[in-house]
């Protein structure tokens, strides 16, 4: 009997994806968050007056890398090497 593994196949490129896409989107703004940091600075804004923006840019970084870690964590062997340890 043979077992049709396309549609696990399916939903683990898409979680793949999905979290990959949420990974740069939080690196994103991230990004964006420290531009305008920079961008109050060059306009006479105080690191003190930017710190709780500065100190949510540092936090979102933080979780995307908790997540990157999270998903290499959890991720098994390409396809490619567990058939090759088959043969």
């Amino acid at each position: 009997m043979a077992f049709d593994l396309g549609p696990l196949t399916a939903e683990i490129t898409e979680a793949t994806t999905v979290m990959g896409s949420a990974k740069a989107f939080i690196d994103g703004v991230a990004q964006k968050i420290a531009d305008a940091v920079a961008a109050a600075t060059a306009n006479g804004a105080t690191a003190a007056e930017l710190q709780p923006v500065t100190d949510l840019g540092v936090a979102l970084k933080a979780q995307s890398d908790a997540l990157q870690a999270s998903v290499v964590a959890n991720t098994s062997a390409a396809p490619e090497a567990t058939a090759a340890r088959r043969r």
